[in-house]
């Protein structure tokens, strides 16, 4: 059964198109695309997604400060959530089936830090919360009913869940590059998959280079084979290239309602990415510090989440084992 579209929904007024420049019709699994594209390469990987989220960031930044501008894109069902005093009783009845990558804690420990300059600049900003915050390595369907997804669940099966929710044990992708991504609707912390930045060719103990050629994008594909293989279908809300984690969503105009408030904006989101990039972009081998990168699997592994869960929500089926 298809998903239902919702009324109400942020994201569906909003366009998610790869800006990356891979045409993804021709394959059964779209993420085989971009890898065959780059010929498994995880330097031209990288630079791939480098291209579709500093192209989809130009382009809003375009947009936000156009004359033709005529507000942001608000979320009425996080504000009914926010203030009960809107719809008492109100229940966000779309439900969703995902997997979720969870941030370590140095990487919660960076959101936060984030989110505190972004309220000086726009303070009713809703946050997501630190406990909340998630990278969607796959989503398997979303905007369906409860009995609908217990139905998707059972066909998948408890080892299919568990196959993929333990995958980032022995296969582990990592994250660099942290800048922040934003359109009309959010604000997100986008990261870039790895390509062997400040590793060693061999070593005895430790990662290196051959390691990162096991990218986040595999990650993804080979969960989609995996959930594929179950019998089920796939009807995720988009596929581009982006590995990002949402830090924070628009519930109100008036932080940016006039042109110079969002200039102020965009002022402060330059600083925040001129900050990472001095801070905890790779540049040499003896900056290379752990704790401003990531391994998908760091501390969990990946959390099967069912349920309402657009704001961070919903009920864990199974967390896969960390490391």
């Amino acid at each position: 059964m298809p998903p239902t579209t919702l009324p109400g929904s942020a994201d569906a007024k909003n366009k998610f198109e790869d800006l990356s420049g891979v045409d993804i019709a021709a394959y059964a699994n779209p993420y085989d695309a971009l890898i065959e594209a780059c010929e498994d390469d995880p330097a031209l990987i990288q630079a791939r997604y480098d291209i579709h989220r500093t192209t989809r960031n130009g382009q809003q930044k375009a947009k936000l400060l156009s004359s033709e501008f005529s507000g942001l894109i608000l979320d009425p069902v996080l504000q009914k959530l926010v203030d009960p005093a809107i719809q008492p009783g109100f229940q966000d009845p779309r439900h969703c089936i995902v997997f979720w990558a969870r941030p370590p804690a140095h990487i919660r420990a960076l959101v936060d830090r984030i989110q505190q300059e972004l309220l000086s600049s726009a303070p009713n900003l809703w946050l997501m919360p630190l406990e909340r915050l998630h990278l969607t390595a796959l989503e398997i369907t979303h905007s369906l009913t409860s009995p609908e997804i217990q139905s998707i669940l059972t066909a998948m099966g408890p080892s299919t869940i568990e196959k993929m929710t333990d995958y980032t044990y022995s296969r582990r992708a990592r994250l660099t590059k942290p800048i922040l991504s934003y359109d009309g609707a959010a604000v997100a912390l986008s990261f870039l998959p790895a390509a062997g930045e400040l590793l060693p060719a061999s070593s005895p103990q430790g990662r290196t280079k051959e390691d990162d050629r096991f990218t986040y994008h595999h990650l993804r594909r080979d969960l989609f084979n995996i959930a594929l293989a179950s019998g089920v279908s796939i009807d995720s809300r988009y596929v581009v290239p982006s590995s990002h984690i949402t830090v924070g969503r628009f519930l109100t105009q008036g932080d940016h309602d006039e042109k110079e408030k969002m200039q102020k904006w965009f002022e402060k989101i330059a600083e925040i990415n001129g900050w990472l990039e001095r801070e905890f972009w790779p540049r040499n081998e003896e900056e290379r510090d752990v704790r401003k990168e990531w391994l998908v699997g760091d501390g969990k592994g990946l959390d099967c989440r069912e349920g309402a869960l657009w704001y961070g929500g919903g009920q864990t089926v199974r967390l896969g084992k960390g490391f």
